[in-house]
């Protein structure tokens, strides 16, 4: 099997690419759209990006401003789990990872891909809620 190797000083040079990076034009993104996300590489069992560029899809769960986004990634490798929700990707099918929401910058984000299902959405905000308040949170959505 092929263990996976962290390239942190790869990462790192993307990173402060990503950082200075000057956006032509600022665009726009709104809560339930999936982006390819520059998520990077990161520490321990942490979501990371993938490829190259160290890339991944995230959902866009909050848009706190325009610089700032809480955010869910996106995997293709499908398991059963309680901190996982299924939903499909540029019709692949892939799983929302709960317990891996995160703030980022809006710069991390790449380019739009597409959207969940609004019921999608909003089981996946309850469940979030879930994760970090407890199993006590109400089935209404918000």
């Amino acid at each position: 099997m092929n263990e996976y190797i962290k390239d942190f000083d790869k990462w790192n040079e993307i990173k402060k690419a990503t950082d200075s990076r000057i956006l032509p034009i600022k665009f726009f993104f709104r809560e339930q759209e999936i982006w390819w996300c520059s998520l990077g590489v990161n520490i321990g069992s942490e979501e990371d990006g993938k490829n190259d560029l160290f890339e991944r899809p995230v959902l866009i769960i909050r848009k706190i401003s325009k610089d700032i986004v809480l955010i869910a990634p996106l995997t293709s490798k499908i398991r059963v789990n309680n901190y996982r929700i299924n939903t499909v990707c540029a019709g692949v099918k892939s799983q929302i990872l709960l317990a891996h929401c995160r703030m980022i910058s809006s710069q991390r984000l790449l380019r739009k891909i597409g959207y969940v299902k609004l019921n999608i959405f909003q089981k996946t905000i309850i469940e979030i809620a879930k994760v970090i308040l407890g199993d006590s949170i109400s089935e209404t959505p918000p």
